[in-house]
């Protein structure tokens, strides 16, 4: 991707809506099974001072950008919930709220990839590539946060495909999880994108795909 300065607040700005979205996800699921707690902290809200994390959301996506990374990532605060409160489903109720997360980056490559595909020919390609790259960003933090390690919503699968021992001492890894997090990017990172590049490519179609990544430099 281009490197330039206007594009990375381009690049910011898409991440903090993108993760800013999934994070409301959880919490408006949660608050349909039964758990308040996210309206109660005010978290259910468009308003993205309530969600940026300092680290998560600016300093990591501009390291990331400053060393030459082909895909910013980043987080939100996490928005709070109570498994206790999930009284319409007890069972997989924190499954549904831990999935809802990437399935709202995944709603959100949908709808702009068919969206950039169906103007093709009418907008600008600067505009579809730009609709193309949130797109693209979208679908990768969707396969990123469905990585079974916690904290990452992947990791609430566990307890369901698990003996209930393992998945227990998985869970414990807590703030250690965010270092194994960084190793598995770093090493991994290329079949993540080569995956969120299949699946755009197949959504969005060639055309998009490539006025994408040669407008933006990738």
């Amino acid at each position: 991707m281009t490197s330039s300065f206007p594009f990375l607040i381009f690049q910011l700005i898409v991440l903090i809506f993108s993760v800013m979205i999934h994070e409301i996800s959880h919490g408006y699921v949660a608050e349909k099974l039964g758990d308040p707690t996210a309206r109660l902290a005010g978290r259910l809200t468009l308003n993205p001072i309530k969600h940026i994390d300092i680290f998560g959301s600016i300093l990591l996506p501009f390291l990331l950008f400053i060393s030459g990374s082909g895909v910013i990532l980043g987080w939100a605060k996490p928005v709070p919930y109570n498994p206790f409160n999930l009284h319409k489903d007890m069972k997989y109720g924190p499954l549904k709220v831990a999935l809802a997360g990437p399935a709202s980056n995944i709603l959100l490559l949908v709808v702009l990839s068919l969206f950039a595909r169906l103007t093709v020919g009418v907008l600008s390609p600067t505009i579809i590539a730009l609709f193309g790259f949130i797109a693209f960003l979208n679908i990768y933090l969707a396969i990123f946060n469905l990585v079974p390690i916690p904290p990452l919503d992947g990791s609430k699968i566990l307890p369901l495909i698990l003996p209930r021992r393992y998945a227990f001492d998985i869970e414990r890894f807590g703030f250690m999880g965010i270092f194994i997090v960084f190793i598995f990017v770093y090493l991994f990172s290329p079949i993540i994108s080569k995956i969120a590049a299949w699946i755009f490519l197949n959504i969005a179609g060639s055309h998009v795909f490539i006025t994408t990544f040669q407008v933006l430099g990738g």
